[in-house]
């Protein structure tokens, strides 16, 4: 059986000018988070794709780090196409079987629209998403209008767009450097190469003017409902430990004991995310009875816990974590946590609160036996999930 590897390159390359702005618009703020972290979030969380290549603009780099931090990268060319095929060649090496093909410009990616066009590929060489015509058609004749068009049959096209790697690499490589093509899906076809339509989404509109970011606000908030969960965890102190918390080890004369790193801090907050998504707890997704999770860092489940959020179309807004002992004292080290809770959830720092509490030396945690930690995430999902 052949093992399928599919890569997506995020398209954003372009000045963005029509949209106004002192940033190119896929650096644009939505809801907060800049425009193309909508986009790569979907993409890489989705668990049929192996790999996310953004394709930039030149000397955006440091916009791109301060949108996504350290992420893979290719410095795209003058024109859509040619940023394309630039990230095509970049992943040539990759051993990739599939690409999805997205521009960073339409944020809102369900992952529906990425299993259509995947399963597509089974039987085309290439796959769209596609909506059907409402509008009637009428061809303009200067002022007045002319003859109506038929519209059946006849689609906006989207991205992402999904082809076998081989073929649209191709595709690209034959295509007239002369001649410009609005899109992918037209250069595979070019070389008698078979296009699937898959149902698109109205959620898929592209971002252009100004104008649209007051849209996509209002789609964003429409579409989407707040969840707030809590998480709870407690691990013991043990001799010879290395006390880790929030994915920053502590200087301490013990730590805590647990099969993975007792990390409680990102235990609870795993807990938290979670519970979101009604997706159950931290020890159904990695039983402390499984041997491969024993030492593990904790950071690996809170990332999934992100993955699985994301997975559903969730944004996170904000994490309180509330650290529960007599000692250490979690002052001197309270921005270190909170930076690094941060950076694993791909968050701004000022996302995240992190507290401390002792229980005025009563029980386990007043006797200094162990350390219990509190943490309550507030997201945003889809309001039909």
């Amino acid at each position: 059986m052949t093992a399928f590897r599919t890569a997506a390159i995020l398209v954003a390359a372009g000045s963005g000018t029509r949209a106004g702005g002192s940033v190119p618009k896929q650096y644009a703020l939505l809801g907060g988070k800049p425009l193309l972290a909508y986009a790569h979030r979907a993409l890489s969380s989705h668990p049929k794709i192996d790999a996310v290549l953004t394709v930039i603009g030149t000397g955006q780099e440091a916009l791109l780090e301060a949108a996504l931090g350290t992420t893979p990268v290719v410095t795209g060319g003058a024109t859509r196409r040619e940023s394309v095929r630039h990230g095509l060649e970049a992943l040539l090496a990759g051993g990739f079987t599939h690409v999805l093909i997205h521009d960073a410009a339409r944020p809102f990616l369900p992952a529906r629209v990425i299993d259509d066009l995947l399963t597509s590929l089974g039987t085309s060489g290439g796959a769209i998403p596609a909506l059907p015509l409402a509008d009637t058609l009428v061809r303009g004749e200067g002022e007045l209008i002319g003859n109506t068009v038929p519209r059946d049959a006849l689609y906006r096209v989207q991205t992402p767009q999904a082809f076998a790697f081989d073929a649209i690499l191709e595709a690209h490589r034959r295509w007239p450097a002369e001649t410009e093509a609005t899109d992918d899906a037209q250069m595979l076809r070019a070389i008698g190469g078979r296009v699937a339509i898959v149902p698109g989404d109205p959620m898929l509109e592209k971002i252009t003017h100004p104008a649209d970011f007051a849209a996509a606000e209002t789609r964003l908030a429409a579409a989407m409902r707040v969840r707030t969960a809590t998480g709870y965890d407690v691990h013991r102190f043990a001799e010879g430990e290395a006390l880790w918390l929030g994915g920053v080890r502590i200087p301490h004369n013990k730590g805590l004991s647990g099969h993975s790193d007792a990390d409680v801090a990102l235990h609870a907050i795993t807990d938290a995310l979670l519970g979101t998504i009604g997706a159950g707890d931290i020890g159904m997704h990695f039983p402390p009875s499984d041997p491969q999770w024993r030492g593990a860092a904790s950071a690996r489940f809170l990332e999934h816990a992100a993955s699985l959020v994301a997975a559903e179309g969730g944004v996170l807004d904000f994490i309180d974590v509330t650290l529960i002992c007599e000692a250490p004292k979690i002052g001197p080290h309270r921005e270190a946590i909170r930076a690094s809770i941060a950076a694993i959830l791909g968050l701004d720092p000022r996302q995240v609160s992190v507290k401390a509490t002792t229980t005025e030396r009563l029980g386990f945690t007043g006797r200094g036996e162990g350390m219990a930690a509190q943490a309550v995430a507030t997201v945003r999902v889809p309001a039909r999930n």
